[in-house]
């Protein structure tokens, strides 16, 4: 009986013992397979295969106005209409009269003040004919005409300096500037279009008070337009060279073509690159407006043979290679470059370079490349 129990106890052994190295082996073999499995990396590549190509250089820029100001007038009154109701969006012309300012009462006191220089010289007419006979012709034609609601006369010249004091001294010669400042001033009270336009914005309506130096009105220039483009540095020369350049829209259509107007010598703070002005004129068939979004391209020729690659593959002008399942960075000249991707030399052909950016903390893993 006892002899029993110990056979059935050692079958027992064996069997758990066996159970257990057949879990112990399956366990192993699974802990190394997700090993294996975590270890391996995939990553998008490209076989490089250089070619020679007219690359393009492309940036975008904001097209706006060549000239956009303020209205505004030097003297106070009543508002009235010009030759046409100011609204946004109205189009007017040079030379018409955008506004009027109610100018009756500055009407009649130059009027007045006319009318005493006229009396002034009235009463210097005697004196002049005793002592100056040989200039009462001159100066009887400028007092007949000196008339109220007509601009003045061009003022005599003095054939010598006895004839300019006695005028000085009768207050003729400071009396006939004043006129002359307050026919400047009334020129004020209208505003003339200095070019043909549209108009922005309206802050002020007839029969309102205008008082000096107010904005009464915003104004564009809409026959000259520029498109500022920001221009990387390394792209800036490339610019110069060129001159002219293309502009399209978002669809790819070609929407007219300009050529430098000037280049900002500033960074600017919020791109890090120069601002180049170009002026541009619309394509047959296309419109600018101002506020238009549109890319800048300008056509170069490669000097060397390149490839392409997005803009993550490379990273302070290195890229990752591929060799066997090992990666390894390599130094890359970039020699043209698009919205979304640059053109790059420096690689041989047969070279597989990683497209994304990585990690190149290598160890324990292996890495396999995915063409694309």
């Amino acid at each position: 009986m006892k002899r029993n129990q110990i056979v059935i106890l050692g079958t027992l052994f064996l069997i758990f013992a066996v159970i257990f190295l057949i879990i112990k082996v399956r366990k192993n073999t699974d802990e190394k397979s997700i090993k294996e499995a975590l270890s391996i990396v995939y990553l998008p590549v490209k076989i490089v295969k250089n070619q020679a190509k007219e690359l393009q250089i492309i940036s975008y820029g904001q097209v706006s106005a060549n000239a956009e100001i303020d209205i505004a007038v030097e003297v106070q009154g009543k508002l009235e209409l010009g030759e046409m109701y100011l609204k946004p969006g109205v189009k007017f012309s040079k030379g018409q009269i955008l506004l009027r300012i109610d100018n009756e009462e500055a009407y009649y006191t130059l009027s007045a003040r006319t009318t005493q220089l006229a009396n002034l010289m009235v009463g210097a007419m005697p004196d002049i004919e005793l002592d100056f006979p040989k200039e009462k012709i001159k100066w009887f034609s400028f007092l007949e005409n000196i008339q109220a609601g007509k601009r003045l006369p061009t003022l005599p010249e003095f054939n010598s300096s006895k004839e300019r004091m006695f005028m000085t001294s009768r207050g003729i010669i400071a009396e006939y500037y004043n006129l002359r400042s307050s026919e400047a001033r009334m020129e004020k009270y209208i505003y003339i279009a200095p070019f043909s336009g549209t108009v922005l914005e309206t802050y002020a309506e007839p029969g309102s008070v205008a008082n000096p130096g107010t904005r009464l009105a915003r104004i564009a220039k809409t026959n000259e337009f520029e498109i500022k483009v920001p221009i990387s540095l390394e792209n800036v020369a490339s610019y110069q060279k060129q001159g002219s350049v293309t502009f399209s829209n978002s669809d790819g259509s070609i929407i007219g073509t300009g050529s430098i107007n000037r280049i900002s010598d500033v960074i600017n703070q919020q791109t890090q690159s120069l601002d180049i002005y170009y002026s541009i004129q619309p394509v047959k068939n296309q419109k600018v407006y101002s506020g238009l979004f549109l890319n800048v391209a300008i056509n170069q020729k490669a000097m060397k043979e390149s490839i392409s690659v997005p803009r993550m593959a490379v990273t302070n002008g290195k890229v990752n290679i591929l060799q066997g399942d090992k990666v390894f960075s390599k130094m890359v000249q970039i020699v043209g470059n698009k919205p979304d991707s640059l053109f790059i030399s420096g690689l041989a052909d047969g070279e597989k370079v990683i497209l994304e950016k990585i990690e190149l903390n290598t160890q324990g893993k292996i890495f396999k490349g995915i063409n694309r």
